[in-house]
């Protein structure tokens, strides 16, 4: 049973969270600091250094919020249409992804800029946990496809050998879930996907485009056609 003294401590934990947002969203990321959180909250900074030692400690904790919510989006989307094909389930996944991206562009950027690295202390961390969550929301509906009906994939062979190797290193990662020719269709259509999202978030693109929704739809269009799905009228 959860005491009094957890029960506080976690509300204090979520405000600090939701103040760094605040700051994040309102001031950008340099506004977020642990002295700045802590005025915000009518504390001192050595008080909030009891639940967070450094600004980088902080920062985990926060980028980890984000990638929980995006990922919890795409998989409500995705459950809700369970009864559904795998194309409208990949399909509503996708969109949810953009949505809360465009929505929550300094979130997005945050997550953008802090990349979820492969050291033993970086995978023990939250940010790493839910940075991972968010990937495989992607990578197992890639995977439920491949099992469910395989999709056209190159020739090993006629890819560059440094890539070749990076293929098969992930596949070995990923407990052989893909082939390496699969793997290669998984990470070329996410890349596909999460540059454009960059590209629209970080406004890369508004030179030329003042909506990037067709450009994406119609980059979903291709994946679907390419992992051999067929998208309902």
């Amino acid at each position: 049973m959860t005491g009094r003294r957890d029960r506080m401590r976690e509300a204090t934990l979520k405000e600090i969270h939701q103040t760094a947002r605040t700051l994040l969203v309102t001031k950008g990321s340099a506004a977020v600091t642990i002295n700045a959180v802590a005025r915000e909250m009518g504390m001192s900074g050595p008080s909030l250094y009891h639940y967070y030692a450094s600004r980088d400690a902080l920062v985990d904790a926060v980028t980890a919020d984000f990638f929980e919510e995006l990922a919890a989006t795409m998989e409500r989307e995705r459950d809700e249409r369970a009864a559904d094909s795998l194309a409208e389930q990949f399909l509503a996944s996708c969109r949810a992804m953009r949505s809360w991206a465009v929505s929550c562009p300094a979130e997005f950027e945050w997550i953008f800029a802090s990349p979820v690295g492969d050291t033993q202390r970086q995978q023990d961390s939250a940010r790493h946990q839910a940075g991972m969550r968010f990937a495989h929301v992607f990578l197992d509906m890639i995977v439920k496809v491949w099992e469910t009906q395989p999709f056209p994939v190159p020739d090993l062979d006629e890819l560059p050998e440094g890539l070749r190797e990076q293929l098969r290193a992930y596949s070995r990662l990923i407990d052989e879930r893909l082939p390496s020719e699969a793997v290669y269709m998984y990470v070329t259509s996410w890349s596909r996907l999460y540059g454009l999202l960059c590209l629209e978030v970080l406004h890369q693109m508004d030179f030329a485009l003042t909506n990037m929704e067709p450009l994406f739809e119609q980059c979903l269009g291709e994946l679907i056609t390419a992992l051999g799905l067929t998208q309902e009228p």
